[in-house]
């Protein structure tokens, strides 16, 4: 699904990635783990196409994206649900749900609404009420739904759990897992890195914008090295 060969990415004259190299499977689960400032978000904003790109190569798919801009990407199958959720605050619910269906040309909005609104039953309540109105994890439900809402093929997660209570970290992880059931690839960053690998097909280590490690959910998980360093034991 998404091929990544030494990319190499720069805020000003200060490089962050130096020679990133991954890939994610179709139908997979894909988990990066890092501290902060490790450069797992501007990796996501890279593949994204709203982070400028030094030197490497992208491929969705086995098509050359590099060059995309950030909707042609949208419009071809990418998705992120940015980090801190990001709706726009004063629109609806519905409305934000809609605005993500926005690249496409079909007529199946009203459809797609219905399986966003059955998938996620709070936010059906709440379809005319302001996003701004809503509780953080009704937020990040909406992020989700709207991202969904392009008929992604890959989904960029960023810390789906950020400042949420932990029975609604439980739910949003539970909703990963049934996407990924639906056929749906993901590449999911996640500072919970116990939760994210326990789910993973496979995980890899970012650090200081480098990936040192690799392996399936369950070989990380049980790595001493990543155990010390990011599961806390």
């Amino acid at each position: 699904m998404l091929a990544i060969d030494n990319l190499a990415s720069r805020y000003g004259r200060i490089e962050v990635l130096h020679g990133i190299s991954l890939n994610v499977r179709k139908g997979e689960i894909v988990t990066l783990v890092g501290s902060n400032g490790a450069g797992k978000s501007t990796l996501l904003r890279a593949i994204s196409g709203v982070q400028p790109v030094a030197s490497g190569t992208m491929r969705l798919e086995d098509k050359l994206i590099d060059r995309w801009r950030p909707h042609h990407r949208v419009a071809k199958g990418i998705a992120q649900v940015p980090e801190g959720r990001q709706v726009f605050a004063p629109l609806s619910v519905d409305e934000n749900l809609r605005l993500g269906g926005i690249v496409r040309r079909d007529g199946n909005i009203g459809a797609d609404l219905d399986e966003i609104y059955t998938m996620f039953p709070a936010l059906a309540e709440r379809r005319r009420n302001a996003a701004g109105t809503l509780s953080g994890g009704q937020q990040q439900m909406l992020a989700i739904g709207r991202a969904l809402m392009a008929r992604p093929k890959l989904l960029l997660l960023d810390e789906p759990s950020m400042g949420l209570a932990p029975v609604l970290v439980e739910q949003i992880f539970a909703t990963i897992e049934m996407l990924k059931t639906r056929g749906l690839t993901v590449l999911l960053v996640e500072q919970n890195a116990n939760v994210a690998l326990a789910i993973a097909d496979r995980g890899y280590v970012i650090e200081t914008g480098r990936i040192v490690m690799t392996g399936t959910g369950k070989e990380l998980l049980n790595n001493e090295r990543v155990r010390s360093a990011y599961l806390g034991m």
